[in-house]
C-alpha cells in the first residue's frame, strides 16, 4: 500500500492509518483510540516526514529508529494497559510510543541512554500537553529503581533474555513486552506476565529491534 499523494485529506490519511494497524492485528479499541489521537508526524523529522504514516521503522538521530505503528500497536495491546498503572518505557527514542501509553496509563516514566533523545522527546511532549510522562537519560538495562515497582513495563530494544532487573521491577500481576533474541538473528517478541510464584512467558510473533545497549550514549 503506497503512500497517499498530496491531495490525500488529514481524515483520509488517518481512516488508511487505522486501517492498516487493523489489518495487522490491533484491534483493542482504546490502543487504536491513542494511535489515532498521536500524530506520529510529529515524531519524524527531516526528509522521512512524508513517510510518517507508513507501517514501516524509520531512522530518528542517533542511530536508532520509531518502530513501525503495527509494532507498536501490539507491544502496546499486548502491554494490556490500564487506566491506573504507572508505566515504565525502556528506550524512549522517539518518544511516539511512551505519547501513546500517555492516553492508557496514568504515569509513564521513560528512559534512554542517548540524552538527545530524551530531550527533543521532552519538547514534543511539552508540545502535545503530557505531563504524565517523565523522561530521564539512563542506563535502561537497571530500569528505575527509586520508581519501582511498575504495573507494565515495556522495552523497545533487544536483548538475549529479560533483564533480571527489570523482572524484579515489575509488580506481582505486572506485565512486561520486550523484544528477546540475538540482535542479528531473528527475535521474538515476549510477553511475561509475574504471578506470586514466578514469571509466565508467551511468545507473541517475530520482530527486529535495535539490541539493548548497557551505558550511555555517547552525546
Amino acid at each position: 500500500m503506497g503512500h497517499g499523494g498530496p491531495e490525500e485529506s488529514d481524515a483520509e490519511r488517518k481512516m488508511r492509518f487505522l486501517f492498516g494497524l487493523r489489518s495487522r492485528g490491533v484491534t483493542d479499541a482504546r490502543v487504536l483510540t491513542a494511535m489515532e489521537r498521536v500524530d506520529r508526524g510529529l515524531f519524524v523529522r527531516g526528509h522521512f516526514a512524508d513517510r510518517a504514516y507508513d507501517d514501516m521503522p524509520l531512522p530518528i538521530a542517533c542511530g536508532q529508529t520509531i518502530s513501525q505503528p503495527s509494532v507498536v500497536g501490539l507491544m502496546t495491546q499486548a502491554l494490556n494497559v490500564q487506566p491506573r498503572d504507572t508505566v515504565l518505557e525502556i528506550g524512549t527514542g522517539s518518544g511516539y510510543q511512551a505519547a501513546i501509553l500517555a492516553h492508557l496509563a496514568r504515569r509513564i516514566y521513560t528512559v534512554d541512554r542517548h540524552r538527545r533523545l530524551v530531550r527533543e522527546a521532552q519538547g514534543v511532549f511539552q508540545s502535545l500537553g503530557l505531563v504524565n510522562i517523565t523522561a530521564f537519560t539512563a542506563d535502561g538495562s537497571h530500569g528505575l529503581p527509586d520508581q519501582a515497582p511498575f504495573d507494565r513495563i515495556i522495552v523497545t530494544a533487544a536483548a538475549e533474555d529479560p533483564p533480571g532487573p527489570l523482572l524484579a521491577q515489575l509488580k506481582v500481576g505486572g506485565i512486561m513486552v520486550l523484544p528477546v533474541g540475538q540482535s542479528d538473528t531473528v527475535q521474538s517478541l515476549i510477553k511475561v506476565t509475574r504471578g506470586i510464584s514466578g514469571y509466565d512467558y508467551e511468545e507473541l510473533r517475530p520482530v527486529r529491534f535495535v539490541p539493548l545497549i548497557e551505558g550511555l550514549g555517547a552525546d
